[in-house]
């Protein structure tokens, strides 16, 4: 099938021409995200490949159709950024890729907390200066500590292995318990007032949603613990983030460790070491120097993007096939 992809990156482009080696789709990559303005770059591609920030609006998804498309591949896991309702009205099929490898983004957790908590990017600068003191570098134990994960899919589940292998207390939170994790970790799950309560560290991996939407507001925040580490490797509106600034500049929020951010759309993904940066948030975000924040990156291992570029393409040729599509979304 003759695909366009959209918001390419070079770290992708090699992962899917492997994969398709032996299906043959008729692959064209493009670098400018797919917005109103580029939609139409797509005109006579039946399947569009869309990226984690690209806008699958009303507007953009008329065009798309308009011009031939009649399927929408993600290549990513989440599907908030698609109005599927639009999508269903104008007869354009979904797919995304709903996993690809839960222990890049654990992995990735574990290494914004020992990040934040032990300070080595602060080290490895000093050092490459000549700096040699210890001086503010004092960390603590993750031993003994109690760590909160809310959400306990697949990548909650393997961070709570991993937790519990660094010798944490770890307390657990979701509409469904998983009773096979509970038996093989003994840990517990807990309402959320309990984990704001008294976790050391807070990790988010829940989906966004109207319910969990800025979830983590002001008044969840005052219920946590005093110093808080809170990380969130899920979707950046789970977070309100004007008021973990708030909790930032009291103290309440000792720590953050953003890999997702609201309002990433444009800024997450780019260069933009030679200009202004324009969102007056993100900007106070980057002044506090217990703030560690990544571009979106927990899933950048060579075996996620293995998996990304062979689920996607396998979803085309299901489709393509006129196979059941496996991995659909809709409205």
């Amino acid at each position: 099938m003759k695909m366009l992809f959209f918001d390419t990156h070079p770290f992708e482009k090699e992962a899917f021409e492997k994969a398709n080696t032996a299906l043959k789709h008729e692959i064209h990559f493009v670098e400018p995200r797919l917005i109103e303005s580029t939609a139409l770059l797509a005109k006579d591609y039946p399947c569009v490949c869309a990226f984690a920030n690209d806008r699958l609006n009303y507007e953009v998804l008329r065009i798309l159709q308009r011009g031939g498309t009649k399927l929408l591949a993600l290549r990513s896991a989440g599907f908030n950024h698609v109005d599927l309702k639009a999508a269903k009205e104008l007869s354009l099929r979904v797919v995304r890729v709903p996993e690809y490898s839960p222990y890049a983004i654990a992995e990735h957790v574990v290494a914004m907390i020992q990040t934040l908590n032990r300070k080595t990017h602060k080290a490895y600068n000093r050092v490459r200066e000549g700096n040699f003191s210890l001086d503010g570098l004092v960390g603590f134990d993750l031993h003994g500590k109690t760590i909160g994960i809310i959400g306990t899919g697949r990548i909650g589940a393997v961070l709570a292995r991993i937790m519990t292998g660094f010798g944490c207390r770890v307390l657990l939170h979701d509409l469904k318990s998983d009773a096979n994790l509970v038996g093989e970790l003994h840990c517990q799950y807990t309402e959320l007032k309990e984990i704001f309560q008294q976790s050391d560290i807070i990790s988010l991996h829940v989906p966004l949603n109207p319910e969990t939407k800025h979830f983590i507001d002001d008044n969840a925040l005052t219920m946590m613990k005093k110093g808080v580490m809170l990380i969130n490797t899920g979707r950046g509106a789970l977070i309100d983030t004007k008021a973990l600034i708030r909790a930032l500049k009291t103290g309440q929020v000792g720590y953050a460790g953003l890999d997702v951010y609201e309002e990433e759309e444009g800024v997450f993904f780019q260069d933009l070491s030679g200009q202004i940066l324009g969102d007056d948030t993100l900007a106070r975000l980057l002044t506090f120097p217990n703030v560690l924040i990544t571009s979106h990156q927990g899933f950048l291992t060579h075996q996620a993007l293995s998996n990304i570029a062979e689920t996607t393409l396998q979803n085309v040729t299901e489709f393509e096939a006129g196979e059941k599509l496996k991995n659909e979304v809709g409205a």
